[in-house]
């Protein structure tokens, strides 16, 4: 599970350009309220996610999961891919 922390830390840091020293993002900061990512980066990490993990997010994972923070992000892929 840390592995996976590390990489989605990884990938948003690097796709959405976060300053390695920007000591408000974490990987429980909501990505969503502290402006890190909006709607159109939200598809992009989807699309990301369903390709490097191989797993679809339906709109019933969206109501169904809380994805905000990288830690949650990683929960449902765990959650996902651990059958």
């Amino acid at each position: 599970m840390q592995d996976l922390l590390e990489q989605l830390e990884t990938h948003i840091r690097a796709r959405y350009e976060i300053e390695p020293d920007d000591d408000d993002f974490t990987v429980d900061v909501h990505l969503f309220d502290y402006g890190y990512i909006d709607s159109i980066g939200a598809t992009a990490l989807i699309a990301h996610i369903e390709k490097t993990y191989g797993i679809q997010v339906t709109n019933q994972d969206l109501m169904l999961y809380s994805m905000n923070t990288v830690r949650e992000i990683a929960d449902f892929i765990h959650k996902k891919t651990v059958r």
